[in-house]
């Protein structure tokens, strides 16, 4: 097929791409500029490191530091440099931002300047008496020489390790001291433990440019194949506990018992007394008003016995056998 056309003499051919000349020169200045900034870029990065306000840098020249830079000169730490026979020669410079290095000689080596926590793991210890306890304790501290520390540690993991063995073998020597109550109960104790584990340790971390802050205990707690036993000893003694408040109760309750029956039998005798004392004045009363009324009139007061005595004994259905002429059958048969 023909793809070339010929309009007022000239010949088009559709096949033949369109050239743009001013797209390949931008094309071409676009490149050179993003070439032209990353060379910038190198170049002023093997010149110049920056150091920001979370951080301070070591410089290297061969693996040897030449140059530290702190957040702070101070006299501790110039005394740790120069006694050092490695860092003798070290610049020591302070404050943040941009610093200048020899390209392509030296190198930086960036450690942070924060408070760092490390986190231990479980652990078990052993009190004076013989128990054993399970501590879950932390630590804080910070980089305060990054020269010692970037020739000895290097980093935090191998910082970590070493405050891990340094902490958790004073930690057990202070605890092996003590029995077990003391550790869980008296914070006084604990506190002052603390604070020699922290004395301890920074006098080993001294030479790694390590300085610990603070060491607390986040848990103590027993093993866990302890559980068990302490349950049991603990349902013993309660199950002890209830007998003994049993046996107290009993021992009152028996007491009480005994306290009111003395007091009833007490009570009853004196109202027995009071009761004969009363009956018998109160016969001696009767004996006196019958003995008052026979005198003034002992016919009437027999009549008056033999109508009480018949009134007892006498009844619609009773049957009497008895001579005329007795005592008892006196007024019943009388004519007159």
């Amino acid at each position: 097929m023909d793809t070339n056309t010929n309009w007022g003499g000239n010949v088009y051919n559709y096949n033949k791409k369109p050239d743009f000349p001013m797209f390949k020169g931008m094309f071409k200045f676009v490149g050179g500029f993003v070439a032209l900034l990353i060379l910038l870029s190198l170049i002023f990065n093997s010149i110049f490191f920056v150091v920001d306000e979370r951080e301070q840098a070591v410089v290297k020249q061969f693996n040897e530091v030449v140059k530290i830079v702190v957040d702070e000169v101070s006299p501790e730490l110039e005394e740790a440099v120069r006694s050092n026979a490695q860092l003798r020669n070290v610049r020591i410079s302070a404050g943040k931002g941009l610093f200048f290095k020899i390209p392509f000689v030296q190198s930086v080596e960036r450690f942070s300047n924060m408070l760092l926590t490390y986190d231990t793991k479980e652990r078990e210890v052993i009190t004076f008496d013989k128990k054993k306890l399970v501590l879950n304790n932390f630590a804080q501290w910070r980089i305060v020489n990054p020269a010692l520390f970037g020739i000895s540690l290097k980093n935090e993991r191998a910082a970590h390790t070493r405050l891990d063995d340094i902490i958790y073998s004073k930690i057990n020597e202070e605890i092996g001291k003590v029995d077990a109550h003391v550790v869980i109960s008296d914070k006084e104790y604990v506190m002052g433990m603390l604070k020699r584990v922290i004395e301890n340790t920074n006098s080993q971390m001294k030479n790694y440019g390590v300085e610990v802050v603070d060491i607390r205990i986040k848990r103590t707690d027993l093993p866990e194949a302890n559980y068990n036993n302490i349950f049991n000893r603990m349902k013993t003694e309660r199950e002890r506990a209830a007998k003994a408040y049993r046996s107290e109760g009993m021992e009152a309750a028996q007491k009480i018992r005994s306290e009111a029956d003395k007091e009833a039998t007490i009570i009853e005798a004196k109202a027995y007394e009071e009761a004969e004392k009363i009956k018998g004045e109160g016969d001696a009363e009767a004996l006196k008003i019958y003995a008052e009324a026979y005198n003034r009139d002992p016919e009437f007061y027999a009549f008056w016995r033999t109508l009480q005595t018949y009134k007892k004994t006498l009844d619609g259905k009773t049957t009497i056998v008895i001579e005329p002429g007795s005592e008892f059958a006196k007024y019943l048969f009388q004519s007159n």
